[in-house]
């Protein structure tokens, strides 16, 4: 049997002009939110299974103010001028060969590996093409910015490591917060009898998110109203009104309470074993099939993620103090320029 094959190879579309170099945020040295400026730096190169992501909004999290001011990862900063950031959404303008599925002009979102690479706070980022997923596309740039370190985080809280299911009873800190309200949606998506702690003025939306009990901390002590909690979310630690010892009160014995923050509460673990609970700390990975789950949910509608504030990249001061004050629903965002 005879017969024709068309060997021609498939249209691969042109790859953008990458620049030599890119505005970004950065740190001349560890400091205030005013050590934050804009310069010009280098494009970062993309190695191996790399991606080059043209960067449209980037994400602000907690752990880049710690950084920023000497915590957080801030010991893994090899050199200055550095651009922090791990939260991005973009377009990929280069792939690792011609038929990856990330091809040029994907939308996509995710993680850095702040310190270990450039960060987000610029106009492009070298990334692992297993730490990115497809962008929803039921969400902006801006919202998506908003999702990947905040949702992976409370995603490994919740479901891989508490396991949330019917039946079970989850207190979550500071639930209006960054991972906070994603905190709530996953568990309560799951099954949980949901109990949050947030201000007044989050009261109500704190239920819309699916919250069944929520506790004013400014007018209530939650060990005095609550108690036999299976699973604590603690994304507070000691810093604010030994906030994680007093949890303890409320876990039944062998309850779990799992604890974020880094070093917020250095006697967690000490503490926890006196009080007959069985207690971990947590640290988000940069999973690109988690995010694609998370995806999902997003594009279904049964999570929403909240966008607070958007600043621009010459704001990114500003954007710090904003978070610093430590009045944010849901997330702040920046936008990045393409020019």
């Amino acid at each position: 049997m005879t017969g024709t094959t068309d060997a021609s190879p498939a249209e691969v579309p042109a790859t953008p002009a990458i620049p030599e170099t890119m505005r970004a945020a950065v740190i001349d040295g560890l400091g205030d939110a005013s050590s934050l400026h804009e310069a010009t730096v280098p494009v970062p190169s993309a190695y191996n299974s790399e991606l080059i992501v043209q960067v449209v909004a980037a994400g602000i999290n907690p752990i880049d103010a710690k950084t920023r001011s000497g915590r957080g990862v801030s010991a893994g900063i090899a050199a200055f001028p550095a651009v922090l950031g791990f939260d991005f959404s973009g377009v990929v303008v280069k792939s690792p060969y011609e038929a990856h599925p990330f091809a040029p002009g994907t939308e996509v979102y995710g993680m850095t590996m702040v310190p270990r690479t450039s960060g987000s706070y610029a106009q492009y980022v070298a990334v692992s093409t297993l730490s990115v997923a497809k962008k929803p596309a039921a969400l902006s740039h801006v919202e998506a910015a908003g999702v990947p370190l905040a949702a992976l985080t409370a995603w490994g809280m919740v479901v891989e490591v508490a396991k949330a299911h019917h039946g079970q009873r989850i207190l979550v800190h500071a639930g209006s917060g960054g991972v906070g309200h994603f905190a709530v949606q996953f568990a309560k998506y799951f099954g949980a009898h949901v109990i949050a702690t947030g201000s007044t003025r989050n009261q109500d939306w704190l239920r819309e998110l699916g919250a069944d009990e929520v506790v004013d901390y400014s007018t209530s002590r939650f060990e005095d109203v609550l108690d036999d909690v299976d699973v604590v979310i603690d994304l507070i630690g000691n810093v604010h009104d030994n906030t994680g010892s007093r949890s303890l009160k409320v876990l039944h014995q062998g309850g779990l309470i799992v604890n974020a923050p880094t070093g917020s509460w250095p006697t967690f673990l000490e503490e926890a074993a006196a009080a007959g609970v069985r207690a971990t700390t947590f640290k988000v990975a940069p999973d690109g099939d988690s995010l694609s789950t998370i995806s999902r949910l997003l594009e279904s509608g049964d999570v929403h993620v909240f966008v607070d504030e958007v600043f621009d990249l010459n704001s990114a001061a500003d954007a710090h103090r904003a978070l610093e004050s430590g009045h944010t629903r849901g997330k702040i965002v920046m936008t990045i320029p393409a020019h």
